[in-house]
């Protein structure tokens, strides 16, 4: 049985599509209304509020906790600063990646982490003679994502938000509710993400709402989210790549310099699960690239002018392998994307051989007009697609 969010009082009222999915066994939106063109829009232009409480959350204490995160994850925590969080993969002993999330550094010896898998009994494992526990805070924490141009006016209408640079957290209270607001989010616009209580919930939901109202704040689902985060260039588990541990065959999985994450890997650490075989990578370089594309519009409408009818662009950002070709040969192969509102440009995320993944370099993606197999010119291009100034500033 699907269970519910500490939120779901407030977003079943809101939802009048009744567009209901699943996340990590919770139920969530996936649009409020029919459409999700205005959340959407939100994002970018005004304030958009997320539940995403089905995140799983780990809090990890003692005096060994830093030690426990620096052992499993590929980023340098042991160095992170109280206040900072740090998003970074972890893998497995032959260096593909299992997960990828954020580690926070609440105080010296108390971390948070969250991911989009369980992680708790890979976390135990490897915390065998560490002086550490480690909470499943999942459900006893509940998480709101705000984001957009107007997302800091709001809270800073709610209380004293301290000026937080990118990818730090403080603790605060916003009208008198004790929370914890990280510069994150995952729309690649400025952005936070609020801690809080699962008893609190309700509470903070409504003050949100009542001190974002003026600002354009609108509540937006999963739909809206797919389509930002693809023009933010971030990749999906389960969508964008295969996590290890879910893996049927070796070629379904991706270490961090094939997913484009080699700048999260600190080989000058001591020690860390896939150490060995990521150094050995690094040394003969990676076989695949995770890429952005860019399908150009002059074929789109040739494509479907042919046929008699006018270009035909997804509703939604689509989630599906779609083959990449250079000549005659498929080179890789797409695996979301969609039309982008805001930049006029059919976008995509895609695993290219090594030798292809340049950017400028010209290529073929599958698209299907009218039940058949077609060609349309596209090229590779820098990720993210969409990077405002305002994310970071």
């Amino acid at each position: 049985m699907l269970k519910t969010t500490p939120f779901h009082e407030r977003t079943v009222a809101l939802c009048v599509s009744h567009a209901w999915r699943r996340w990590a066994g919770y139920l969530v939106a996936s649009s409020y209304e029919l459409s999700h063109e205005r959340e959407y829009h939100a994002i970018r232009a005004a304030a958009a509020l997320f539940d995403v409480s089905p995140l799983y959350k780990y809090m990890i204490r003692g005096r060994d906790a830093a030690r426990l995160l620096d052992r499993v994850v590929t980023r340098d925590v042991m160095r992170a600063q109280v206040g900072q969080v740090l998003y970074t993969p972890w893998c497995d002993a032959a260096g593909k990646v299992l997960d990828d999330g954020t580690v926070a550094r609440l105080d010296e010896t108390v971390f948070r982490m969250t991911a989009a898998e369980p992680n708790l009994r890979w976390l135990e494992a490897n915390a065998l003679g560490l002086q550490v526990s480690i909470e499943d805070a999942s459900e006893s924490m509940a998480a709101l994502s705000l984001q957009g141009p107007n997302s800091r006016a709001i809270l800073q209408a709610m209380g004293d938000l301290p000026a937080l640079k990118y990818f730090r957290l403080a603790e605060t209270r916003l009208r008198g509710i004790p929370v914890s607001v990280s510069r994150t989010g995952y729309t690649g616009d400025l952005g936070y993400e609020i801690w809080v209580p699962a008893g609190e919930a309700l509470a903070l939901w409504d003050r949100l709402i009542e001190a974002g109202t003026p600002y354009g704040l609108q509540p937006a689902g999963m739909l809206a989210l797919d389509v930002a985060r693809i023009e933010a260039g971030l990749m999906l588990i389960d969508v964008d790549y295969v996590p290890a541990r879910k893996a049927l065959i070796e070629s379904q999985t991706s270490s961090p310099y094939e997913l484009d994450l080699g700048w999260t890997v600190n080989l000058e650490k001591e020690r860390f699960v896939g150490k060995r075989a990521l150094a050995a990578e690094k040394e003969r370089g990676p076989q695949w690239q995770f890429v952005g594309i860019e399908v150009g519009w002059e074929d789109l409408e040739r494509l479907y002018a042919e046929v008699g009818l006018a270009t035909q662009l997804p509703q939604q950002a689509w989630r599906m392998s779609v083959p990449i070709y250079s000549g005659a040969e498929q080179k890789g192969y797409a695996t979301s994307g969609g039309w982008s509102p805001l930049l006029k440009r059919y976008i995509a995320l895609a695993h290219l051989r090594a030798p292809w993944a340049r950017p400028g370099t010209p290529l073929d993606m599958e698209i299907t007009v009218e039940h058949r197999r077609r060609r349309a010119a596209a090229r590779v291009v820098r990720k993210p697609f969409f990077d405002p100034e305002r994310k970071r500033a």
